[in-house]
């Protein structure tokens, strides 16, 4: 390798740091970056109603904002009571608990006595387990205000790429070759489209989700059935987990009524979800999008492992983005031109190996007509 060959690897390897120290960074400007792409569909969906393009875009902020404040007004109050409540509920029913396996003790033989648990014994042993979670808790609560200034963040860049995005679009298009700026327009289209699809599909499967959660908590008189469906709709965003998320807290609340509850609403989340994955996903996203199941679960895997929760929100955009980039540059720019260019050299070295003989050919040709034409001028000369 010569010296530039090895700057150029230094510098790339320097890039590749720099952007692996600040890939937080870069992932909360992609959640904005798709925030003011639905947005931006939102806006155009309002000028087709015949709204202006600012007052449209603006509209579609305030929906968006009144969105988050009135998911948090209905989910946060609603929570904080039930699980108050069961706060007090699980003592009294530990005590029950207890009595009933002291009751149960008193009757069965004194050789099958040994085998039967003990409440306090249980709490204790469990004790260690409850710490880790309130601490667990607590640094939730104390990083609750790293989160908030991050939300604000993500917020404040929407707003700036949705007010205007040609410009922002522009910069990011200038960081690349001039020659190669117009593929990258193309390449960001895709992604837009893409994008676009994913949003679209997603809306339609978590209202769904939602709304067949609102009827099945309904029949089953579960309270807060209206907060744990929104709830359920919202974790569907995370394809895989988000299900399971969501049918734990719905599963807490139902224990307040009654032991039985928390079976029947296991069974319900089980059945909507065998919907959601068999009929709703592979009709709406297979019109949006064409991933594969295992690419999906191992870009969760890979995201949720370097960038924790919100690589986990962001798995299913981000392998959306990121396949296009792969699919454009890596397979239809290299790889598949590169047998074509090696074909294309060899046939130009071939052509011009034939012009060299043509060429040497020619020069033999004039060269002996100039000796026929010396001799016949010398015979003349003679006669």
């Amino acid at each position: 390798m010569n010296l530039g060959q090895w700057i150029g690897l230094i510098a790339l390897t320097v890039s590749l740091y720099i952007l692996w120290q600040i890939k937080e960074v870069i992932l909360l400007i992609f959640a904005a970056v798709v925030l003011a792409t639905t947005l931006n569909r939102l806006a155009r969906r309002l000028q087709r109603l015949g709204l202006k393009r600012g007052f449209a875009k603006f509209l579609s902020i305030v929906i968006f904002l009144l969105g988050v404040i009135g998911f948090f007004w209905l989910i946060v109050p609603s929570f904080i009571v039930q699980f108050q409540e069961l706060s007090y509920q699980i003592p009294k029913a530990l005590i029950r608990l207890n009595a009933w396996f002291l009751e149960l003790r008193g009757r069965l033989p004194t050789q099958v006595t040994p085998s039967i648990p003990d409440i306090n014994s249980l709490i204790q042993q469990a004790q260690p387990f409850v710490n880790r979670g309130l601490e667990s808790t607590f640094a939730l609560v104390s990083g609750s205000l790293e989160v908030i200034l991050k939300v604000l963040l993500v917020l404040v860049l929407t707003g700036m790429f949705i007010a205007d995005p040609v410009s922002y679009r522009k910069l990011f298009v200038r960081l690349f070759p001039s020659f190669y700026r117009r593929r990258v327009e193309g390449i960001l289209d895709q992604c837009e489209v893409s994008l676009e699809g994913w949003i679209t599909g997603a809306s339609i499967a978590m209202f769904l989700v939602a709304f067949l959660s609102l009827i099945g908590l309904t029949v089953l008189q579960v309270r807060s059935a209206l907060a744990l469906a929104v709830l359920a709709g919202f974790l569907n965003l995370i394809p895989n987990l988000g299900p399971t998320l969501s049918v734990l807290p719905a599963m807490a609340i139902a224990l307040l009524d009654s032991p039985w509850k928390p079976l029947a609403v296991l069974v319900l989340y089980f059945f909507i979800q065998q919907i959601e994955s068999n009929f709703i996903t592979p009709m709406v996203m297979a019109q949006q999008l064409s991933l594969l199941p295992a690419v999906t679960l191992i870009s969760q895997l890979f995201f949720v492992t370097f960038f924790g929760f919100l690589g986990l929100f962001l798995a299913l955009p981000l392998t959306v983005v990121a396949k296009i980039w792969m699919q454009e540059i890596v397979v239809k720019d290299v790889l598949d031109q590169w047998n074509l260019k090696s074909k294309t050299t060899t046939e130009c070295v071939i052509v011009a190996d034939n012009v060299e003989i043509n060429t040497s050919e020619e020069s033999v040709i004039i060269e002996s007509d100039r000796q026929i034409l010396d001799e016949n001028i010398e015979d003349e000369s003679v006669k």
